[in-house]
């Protein structure tokens, strides 16, 4: 079951000479309807990576610096239990994830503790055992182990190859300040581990554990074969208040991808049920029907920018909702897949264009967040060099109006 269908959109301001003459609303694909949105994301599409944020300017990484004091108690944090202690889910932590409840619940706790209580069998729901990425329900009550910090890091400081990895991640920043790190993740790094994943963001992050051994926590995801912007908290206070954000769709991204095809009409809202499903040693989101076990509804907002002979398209997208390989599936389901796409691009007898490489092209380029202590986090990244490869040898122009600044909220 699935639609594209029209949200009205109220006219938004803009610096005369921005949109360009001629440029369309978006426009429902089966009725036909035209009306106007207002713009959310003000500024032009291309362009080096670029940060604003009001609350500070950006600073340079620190390994074992203490972190700021929280000038108030984060409201959702709880204390680390001691002891088997019993929790019902609320209402604002249904359809949430295992693993995600505990991060936002117990924001102090690393990735690999969540994950070894969980595989052991330590944490139950309804009495059952439960799998990390099991969806929790309102009323529900989920049985939690006793649960520790990692231990600091001894005072002696970095060893070679942890100065490596600082550096590293130095080299990733967009932007830092006593409470929130932004990272430029390049494509081919898995932001967390799995079987066989050693080296990933999450690992990566051990050699920033400040004093008190609290080490910076992801806030969301990306795919390990798309670059861009990743939110990082530094403090459990930032933690709990920028997951909130993302519950609450206050946070607002925009990804760039290229595309097989140009979509009919240009600009258009993708709204369709996702669930996973399992193949051979692998797993997918397929189009599902409303009802079905597992499945979520997701809405996609999608505007093409520039197009290359009719074969190709620059696509801006914005995601209203944040499903597992979200964006990837929807463009499969309209029939414009993103290039270089491993589980989803399957067009008979389609030729990647010489010189483009088999790699994904999706770029995660855009993310506006409250920052935890007022203000706007406001942090973009520029293309991977395989995608500013193609776009070359395509002649797509980075400093075009991205139109998916019209698209609406929800």
């Amino acid at each position: 079951m699935s639609r594209r269908d029209k949200k009205p959109l109220a006219k938004g301001s803009r610096r005369p000479g921005d949109r360009p003459r001629g440029a369309r609303p978006f426009v429902d694909k089966v009725r036909g309807d035209r009306s106007k949105g207002k713009s959310t994301f003000g500024d032009r599409a291309g362009g080096k990576a670029s940060v604003r944020s009001t609350p500070a300017a950006p600073q340079r990484l620190r390994s074992s610096a203490p972190a700021e004091e929280p000038r108030r108690k984060a409201p959702d944090a709880k204390p680390l239990p001691t002891k088997v202690q019993t929790v019902t889910v609320t209402a604002d932590e249904a359809n949430m994830r295992v693993d995600r409840f505990l991060e936002a619940r117990f924001p102090g706790l690393s990735y690999s503790h969540i994950q070894r209580i969980v595989r052991k069998g330590e944490l139950r729901l309804d009495g059952k055992r439960a799998d990390s990425k099991d969806r929790l329900k309102a009323g529900q009550a989920v049985r939690i182990p006793p649960l520790h910090l990692e231990a600091p890091k001894k005072s002696s400081g970095l060893s070679e190859a942890e100065q490596k990895t600082l550096a590293a991640l130095q080299e990733m920043t967009l932007f830092e300040d006593d409470d929130v790190l932004v990272l430029n993740k390049p494509a081919g790094l898995a932001v967390q581990g799995g079987s066989g994943t050693t080296h990933h963001v999450d690992r990566m992050l051990e050699v920033m554990r400040d004093a008190k051994g609290q080490k910076p926590r992801l806030v969301h995801r990306l795919d390990k074969e798309t670059s861009g912007c990743l939110l990082v908290a530094k403090t459990r206070f930032a933690a709990s208040m920028l997951t909130g954000a993302f519950r609450s769709r206050s946070a607002r991204k925009i990804y760039w991808a290229l595309v097989a095809g140009v979509p009919k009409p240009k600009q258009g809202r993708i709204s369709t049920f996702l669930a996973k499903e399992e193949r051979e040693d692998d797993s997918f989101m397929r189009i599902a029907e409303h009802g079905d076990e597992g499945a979520s509804h997701a809405v996609t907002y999608y505007a093409v920018v520039e197009t290359a002979a009719q074969k190709l398209a620059w696509v801006s997208l914005k995601p209203v909702t944040g499903r597992t390989h979200q964006l990837r599936a929807h463009m499969e389901h309209i029939e414009h897949p993103i290039v270089g796409d491993p589980k989803y691009f399957d067009i008979e007898n389609w030729e990647l264009p010489g010189g483009i490489q088999n790699r994904l092209h999706l770029l995660a380029r855009r993310i506006v967040i409250p920052h935890p202590r007022g203000g706007l986090i406001d942090a973009s990244a520029p293309l991977p060099p395989h995608m500013q490869q193609s776009w070359n040898l395509l002649g797509l122009d980075t400093s075009r109006f991205d139109p998916i600044e019209d698209a609406p909220e929800e």
